[in-house]
């Protein structure tokens, strides 16, 4: 389900919270669906459990996840909000690349940079 490289440059919570919110992301993770523990996660990979909890931490600060006390944490509905959010802004600068006169791809090569630049996944 995950895998941490240990010889990445990519901090291992990093690894791990991207992995995380592809797999919500594309559905693979799909609304409801119950997360391993904490210490479970941090036991099956060779993590220490503070770096797993950072992860989670984050994933939950982002919406995506939510924890529910003992019962455990669960993917978010909230990601379906975020997804939408996310579809609203592209369609806003869609507008506005169209009503400036932009060609797309010019467009594309400056939303990729923009992506890139914060550390997020273009192309």
């Amino acid at each position: 389900m995950f895998v941490i490289d240990a010889t990445s440059a990519v901090p291992p919570f990093e690894q791990l919270r991207l992995q995380f919110a592809q797999q919500i992301q594309d559905r693979t993770l799909p609304v409801g669906h119950k997360l391993p523990t904490i210490r479970g996660l941090a036991t099956d990979l060779g993590l220490a459990v503070n770096t797993v909890a950072r992860t989670y931490r984050e994933l939950e600060e982002a919406g995506l996840i939510e924890t529910r006390g003992r019962a455990g944490s669960f993917v978010s509905a909230a990601g379906e909000q975020v997804r939408e959010r996310v579809r609203r802004a592209a369609a806003d600068y869609a507008a506005v690349v169209a009503s400036v006169g932009f060609d797309a791809g010019e467009a594309l090569r400056i939303a990729e940079a923009a992506l890139t630049a914060r550390g997020g996944h273009a192309g």
